[in-house]
């Protein structure tokens, strides 16, 4: 069998049909047909600047978008560093012992 040649469903060799080159230089760069990369790569750069708006960017001063998210943080303060911290803890409590019993008894017996 060529590599461009399709079967069909008995397994036999279709010659007058082939399927088109996907080895060829630039879908193996982009990873793909262009098509499909071009609809990824806008479906999410979307999602992507949904998400950074969110957050407060904005494309048009990007330097200052970072910036200023890097003053809300400090301005923030280390209360929601401490808040974050007593979460961790009383999670683990719970957590790494049930972790740890799972480990023993799904351990292999000799």
């Amino acid at each position: 069998m060529q590599p461009n040649e399709t079967r069909d469903a008995s397994g036999n060799a279709s010659p007058g049909r082939s399927l088109p080159a996907e080895n060829d230089g630039l879908s193996r760069f982009l990873g793909g047909s262009p098509l499909a990369v071009l609809g990824r790569l806008v479906l999410l750069s979307v999602l992507v600047g949904v998400v950074l708006a969110a957050i407060g960017f904005d494309p048009w001063n990007i330097v200052y978008s970072i910036r200023r998210l890097f003053q809300w943080v400090y301005d923030f303060g280390y209360d929601a560093i401490n808040g974050l911290w007593r979460y961790f803890l009383l999670g683990a409590v719970i957590v790494v012992p049930i972790w740890f019993i799972s480990r023993l008894l799904s351990s292999p017996r000799r």
